[in-house]
């Protein structure tokens, strides 16, 4: 075994008994919670190894960094997950890769992922991007529409063809009301997804927790969470 791929191994086991933990506290099963390793700056090789190393689920947050690594590793069983913000001019590339969209956050790039999943005959899982630090501007310091904005947002997703939609997204804020309180953020993302899940019942999906909060994330409720330096590690600055 490589000294990256034991590297690897043993961080994933430590986010894995981390998750199996988190489970275990909160009165839930292990299969209830799907770990999404995001792979941003890192290489193809790596995405390789963690697929040997039985991951399924990918996340990437930059167009010019996914698309070249999802086309490397094209022949692995991988779902890939897009969840950086997202500018409609790179909605055809992510289109041809990605399985699901998590940060959904607004009516033009509803419009435009469901023209280029229509072109290429795929259907695209999107989640809504929910921002709990919303300020007047109804959007979040790191994208997302606030809670008011989600149903009419779920509504149009739901509409449209291509489109599948999956569930709600969120990133612990870092003002506003829930900074310094992933789990309180958390729980108010899961009363969201009771509300959405009124009309639309097969949007389960509830993607929130990283690193550093996934336990909160999983004693919330969240069904997914985006782990990237838990598992890939801190990469030192360039230059």
């Amino acid at each position: 075994m490589t000294d990256r791929k034991t590297e690897l191994a043993a961080n994933l086991a430590k986010v894995e008994g981390r998750i199996t933990a988190a489970c275990a506290a909160a009165g839930r099963e292990r299969d209830e919670v799907t770990l999404i390793v995001v792979t941003k700056t890192y290489p193809a090789s790596d995405v390789r190894i963690l697929s040997d190393l039985g991951v399924r689920h990918v996340a990437e947050n930059r167009d010019q960094d996914a698309a070249p690594k999802a086309a490397a590793c094209a022949d692995l069983p991988l779902t890939w997950h897009f969840v950086g913000q997202l500018q409609t001019n790179k909605v055809r590339s992510v289109v041809g890769y990605a399985d699901v969209v998590q940060s959904v956050d607004r009516s033009r790039l509803v419009a435009a992922l469901s023209k280029e999943a229509v072109r290429a005959e795929r259907e695209l899982g999107c989640l809504v991007q929910v921002a709990l630090d919303a300020g007047a501007s109804g959007r979040g310091e790191r994208g997302g529409v606030a809670p008011g904005g989600i149903e009419e947002l779920a509504g149009l997703i739901a509409g449209s063809p291509g489109l599948r939609l999956d569930g709600l997204m969120t990133v612990a804020p870092l003002t506003g009301e829930y900074a310094g309180r992933e789990q309180a953020a958390f729980e108010r993302l899961m009363d969201l997804s009771t509300d959405l899940r009124r009309a639309h019942p097969a949007a389960t999906m509830v993607s929130a927790g990283m690193s550093a909060d996934l336990e909160q994330a999983v004693a919330a409720g969240a069904t997914h969470v985006r782990v990237g330096t838990a598992v890939l590690g801190v990469r030192p600055r360039l230059g």
